[in-house]
């Protein structure tokens, strides 16, 4: 028994060391029914990430509740993922993504907009550390489709300089084509 107690102390020393900041999005309690009544379990959905750039989620299930959830953990940071910020603060564009019947939108925001977003998504965008987002979600309301929607999007996301490496230009060119092409829209209005 004391050696239960020893890793639960290492793991919390882990969790304080760590550059990862964790989010439990949903807990779900599942029951198997046996011969001699119910059997209940636990599924965790987490979200991890590092709040530089970096999000990954997990799903993991066990008997008890913090086995669930350390196993979501272990899973979400195995998962990550790099999304490319402008700013540091919010999207380069904006975005859409879907997963069964779960679909949302994502905008870029301007600076002081904060995290204009509804349940699992917002704790996507705390752990990712973006600062200014508008985003929708429509269609399913399930918080693991609303998660992988989510990450579907955000995997769409490209920089400028991804983007002008793609097309082997500068990253000035393309710049000065996008504020060319507002002034052109404007001229026209």
């Amino acid at each position: 028994m004391a050696r239960d107690g020893e890793r639960g102390r290492d793991r919390d020393r882990k969790e304080v060391d760590s550059e990862f900041v964790d989010r439990l999005v949903h807990i779900n309690r599942v029951a198997k029914v046996v011969k001699g009544g119910r059997r209940f379990g636990f599924a965790a959905l987490v979200v991890v990430g590092d709040q530089k750039g970096r999000v990954g989620f997990g799903h993991g299930k066990a008997r008890e509740v913090p086995e669930a959830i350390r196993k979501a953990t272990d899973a979400a940071k195995r998962a990550l993922i790099r999304v490319p910020l402008r700013e540091g603060r919010t999207l380069h564009h904006d975005v859409y993504g879907r997963h069964g019947a779960g679909k949302v939108v994502l905008r870029a925001a301007p600076a002081g907009t904060g995290i204009i977003a509804g349940g699992p998504m917002r704790a996507v965008f705390e752990t990712l550390g973006m600062a200014d987002v508008v985003a929708k979600s429509q269609g399913s309301s399930n918080p693991y489709n609303m998660i992988r929607a989510t990450f579907d999007a955000l995997k769409r996301e490209d920089s400028p300089r991804s983007v002008a490496a793609r097309r082997n230009i500068k990253v000035s060119t393309l710049q000065s084509r996008r504020q060319g092409g507002d002034a052109e829209a404007a001229a026209e209005a």
